[in-house]
């Protein structure tokens, strides 16, 4: 009895081994391949698909990758055998990273690339997320030096799109890549080499880059002041202390913000020439009437001669944190003229700071003895003019006579 059983147990085990053995070569049909098993294929040179993509992954650059360590199913899950269907299932980034697809669906590239963006894409089959990250069996991590989203590489990426002269042509858009290099950020980053400065993503974001007309936006006008002020938090600080960020604060929608007087995109260093004496006509777009009482004065004639060295507004008033007389903070309240005066022409006498860089002559209510001597000083002007030329016209035809009569004596 127990020589049968063992018998049969044999026969059992028997059977079930020759049953295993006829099962592993379906089981390798319809199991998900290894990265060896697939880069088996995938290694060799020239390998494309119907529309002439390159198939080739290089077995090293994919290795190093971020995906590297977790194969080739767990992006391809619908391919589960040799040889697999064609075509292969489009990959959904969103999968594995949730929080950066939602944030995608919202921003202008997507909403851009449903309409007909996709005629300037290098990859027209490619998730969007390639365009910015490029391989996907290379990708490497943000802080990587080789990845197209690494701080010095950012712009050149960006500028794929955004500097597409036929793509800023057929949507009406600034060549804002040029403008961003040439920038005081832009040469930072790209002639420097400082990672600290700023990049696209540094003001728009990274993957939910919304309108400068949305509100939620990081560009929206209203919040750009709290958006610089990541980096230039002294001097955002100083800008909400003043009359324009309390005028922003308080709801006034054509308060100046920061790119109202340095742009968005080129932005240039202000202690170049240029800048300082591009300074006045900047205010002067707002501040119209104070722009023409300033360019009736000595430093306003100075600096349309072309002057570094002279007063301007914000050398006066200060650059952003500006106030007005009337609070005893501000850099022209009477009490601080002196001081004020003073960072150019030294130790001033009580009288000097009395005169008034913004009067106007044409304004008899506010201004009636400076009104009145300049009307003075017009018709003076013109009595003199005409005086003298009646007095020319007199003595031109005087001469013309004499010498008329001289030659008829002869």
């Amino acid at each position: 009895m127990k020589a049968l059983r063992a018998g049969r147990a044999g026969r059992g085990l028997a059977l079930a081994t020759i049953s295993m053995a006829w099962l592993l070569p379906l089981r390798a049909q319809t199991a998900a391949p290894s990265a060896a098993a697939c880069l088996a294929c995938h290694s060799q040179p020239g390998i494309a698909d119907g529309q002439g993509r390159n198939l080739t992954i290089a077995p090293a650059s994919f290795a190093a990758s971020v995906h590297g360590a977790l194969g080739c199913p767990a992006c391809h899950a619908d391919i589960q055998g040799f040889p697999h269907k064609l075509p292969v299932a489009k990959v959904d980034c969103a999968k594995c990273h949730a929080g950066e697809g939602a944030k995608l669906k919202t921003s202008v590239h997507r909403i851009w690339r449903a309409a007909s963006l996709r005629l300037v894409m290098r990859n027209l089959d490619s998730p969007a997320c390639l365009n910015c990250h490029g391989n996907p069996h290379a990708i490497v991590p943000v802080n990587n030096p080789r990845s197209p989203v690494y701080p010095l590489n950012l712009p050149r990426t960006c500028g794929a799109c955004h500097g597409n002269p036929q793509l800023a042509k057929k949507y009406g858009l600034p060549n804002v890549y040029s403008m961003y290099v040439d920038s005081i950020h832009g040469m930072a980053l790209t002639r420097d080499g400082l990672l600290v400065a700023a990049t696209c993503t540094s003001c728009h974001g990274a993957h939910q880059i919304l309108s400068h007309n949305n509100p939620r936006s990081p560009t929206f006008r209203a919040r750009v002041p709290a958006t610089c002020g990541k980096c230039h938090a002294g001097i955002a600080a100083k800008y909400l202390r003043g009359a324009h960020g309390q005028a922003l604060r308080a709801g006034v929608a054509s308060a100046p913000v920061c790119i109202s007087c340095h742009t968005a995109h080129s932005i240039a260093s202000v202690r170049t020439t240029a800048w300082q004496l591009h300074t006045t006509a900047q205010c002067g777009g707002c501040h119209s009437q104070r722009l023409a009482t300033y360019r009736d004065t000595f430093h306003g004639q100075v600096t349309a001669l072309g002057f570094a060295v002279t007063a301007r507004c914000w050398n006066c008033h200060r650059a952003h944190e500006i106030l007005p007389a009337s609070n005893p903070k501000s850099s022209i309240a009477p009490a601080n003229l002196p001081a004020t005066c003073g960072q150019c022409h030294g130790q001033v006498p009580r009288g000097f700071i009395s005169y008034n860089p913004h009067a106007d002559p044409r304004n008899r209510r506010r201004f009636p003895g400076l009104y009145y001597t300049a009307r003075f000083m017009n018709l003076l002007l013109l009595g003199v003019f005409t005086f003298f030329g009646i007095h020319t016209v007199l003595w031109f035809s005087r001469s013309i006579s004499e010498r008329t009569a001289k030659r008829g004596r002869t």
